[in-house]
């Protein structure tokens, strides 16, 4: 198991929040499983940017972006170099720090 610490988000997890999750499991549905309520507009099909995270620590042991999520990262609001769409990155064997950011961009809340 690989421990997924999220750091505190005003929204999403005041207080931050660490759990485990199995390795190959996106990091959408890690955080949906253990009650971080991500959006994700497009059912996790990586077309949109609602998803949008930050991988702070850990980043180097994820697969590489797809030139698709890149595509989409690239209309994201607040992109970084540790930009990642969570419904596309899976976990690996190594320990990741995720921030989620403070803006998305979403026309409609689809309060998943």
């Amino acid at each position: 198991m690989t421990q997924i610490i999220f750091l505190p988000h005003d929204e999403m997890c005041p207080d931050g929040k660490v759990f485990e999750a199995e390795p190959g499991v996106t990091i959408c549905d890690a955080a949906l499983a253990n009650g971080i309520e991500i959006e994700h507009a497009c059912e996790k099909s990586c077309a949109c940017t609602t998803c949008h995270v930050y991988i702070r620590e850990g980043g180097d042991s994820l697969e590489e972006a797809t030139e698709t999520e890149d595509d989409f990262l690239d209309k994201a609001w607040g992109l970084d170099p540790d930009s990642r769409l969570s419904c596309q990155a899976k976990v690996g064997d190594v320990d990741l720090v995720i921030e989620v950011p403070k803006y998305t961009i979403n026309m409609v809340s689809e309060n998943h």
